[in-house]
Order: structure tokens, then C-alpha cells, then sequence
């Protein structure tokens, strides 16, 4: 990265933002020096403009900002660090800056889930369900969604929601193998959901 710490005497604003859920955490400033400390150490340190010191985030409560990745902006004098907060981020001890919740969006445990399918379905059959169904072609695969369809179907007209989210769960997890045994993931889907839309 070429940074241009000129254009803000010396200073560039680095937007810190949670590596899992997206949330922004804070707004901090860096000169050059916090910038390589930050890239050498994996825990990201500030210009503190109080202080007028190198300030690492944590140095005292414990709560670093350990590095997942750094990116310039367009004009390369802007710093968007993706992190792994070990604590609450404010110094008032909410999890942001803006008094927000960190949290992630439960929905996107389901890109991980499609990632671990694409990996483990090149495993031995002997490591993994996914590359033993794999294994055994699209109609396996196919026929193991419609039995679990049903098996959702027969749950939903009993009055057992711990049993009935079970069969919800293994149906969209077959479904997903479905899916990138043709080829697909979920954005395809949603792409289509979207076209219908209009």
C-alpha cells in the first residue's frame, strides 16, 4: 500500500470494522509509524492525537483489535481494517463507538456452511458425510432432500418445535448439497427471488 499521509498532515483515518459481522467498531487516525506497528504486531495500534503518542488499542482494558485484514480506499488516504475484537471496543464499554451491538447476522453462518460443503465434498468418503453423498451421485443427493422435505412435512403437523426445527435444519442442509451438486449456491436463489420481484 502507497498511503498518502500528506494529504492530512500526516494523519489517515482508519475505519475499524468487526472481520465477522461487518459491523463498524470505531474511527481511529494513523501516521506511518502506527501503520507498521499495526501490520507488524497484528493488533491494531493508533496515532492518539490526545496523547500525541502511539496508542495501542487495548494497551490497557485488554481489549485488542487482533488484525484480520488492511485495505486503502480508492485515494489511498483512508484505511479500512477488518479485526477480531477481543472486547468491547469503547472506552464506555459498549461494543462499538455509536453504542451499537456487535453481533453477527445469524444468516451468515449459512456462507460459512456452503464453504465447508464445497471443501469437504473433495474429502475421502471415509472423512466426511458430505463427500460419501457426494460420492454417491445427484440422485442420492436429490432423493435425500425429498425425504427430509417429508420428514419436515410429517414434524410440521405435530406439536414438537424442538423436533421440528431438526428436520428444518437437515432439509436446508440437503438442499445446500443439492445446490452445489448442480452448480448453485444460495445467491443464485436469491438472484432468482430477486428477478421475481420485479
Amino acid at each position: 500500500m502507497n498511503i498518502d499521509f500528506e494529504k492530512g498532515n500526516g494523519l489517515v483515518p482508519a475505519v475499524i470494522q468487526d472481520g465477522v459481522t461487518g459491523k463498524v467498531l470505531m474511527l481511529g487516525y494513523m501516521n506511518a509509524e502506527a501503520l507498521a506497528k499495526t501490520e507488524a504486531d497484528k493488533r491494531v495500534t493508533f496515532f492518539s492525537r490526545s496523547k500525541n503518542r502511539l496508542w495501542t488499542k487495548g494497551e490497557e482494558s485488554g481489549n485488542y483489535l487482533n488484525v484480520v485484514s488492511i485495505a486503502a480506499d480508492c485515494d489511498n488516504d483512508t484505511l479500512l481494517i477488518k479485526v477480531n475484537p477481543t472486547g468491547p471496543v469503547c472506552h464506555k464499554g459498549a461494543d462499538t463507538c455509536w453504542n451499537e451491538k456487535n453481533v453477527a447476522n445469524p444468516l451468515s453462518f449459512i456462507a460459512e456452511l456452503e464453504e465447508t460443503i464445497k471443501v469437504r465434498k473433495s474429502l475421502s468418503p471415509d472423512e466426511s458425510y458430505i463427500a460419501k453423498l457426494f460420492g454417491k451421485g445427484i440422485n442420492k443427493i436429490a432423493q435425500k432432500v425429498g425425504e427430509e422435505a417429508v420428514e419436515l412435512v410429517i414434524e410440521a403437523k405435530d406439536d414438537n418445535p424442538d423436533l421440528f426445527l431438526g428436520e428444518a435444519a437437515d432439509l436446508l442442509f440437503h438442499y445446500l448439497l443439492l445446490l452445489q451438486a448442480k452448480g448453485f449456491t444460495l445467491k443464485d436463489i436469491t438472484a432468482k427471488l430477486q428477478e421475481r420481484k420485479k
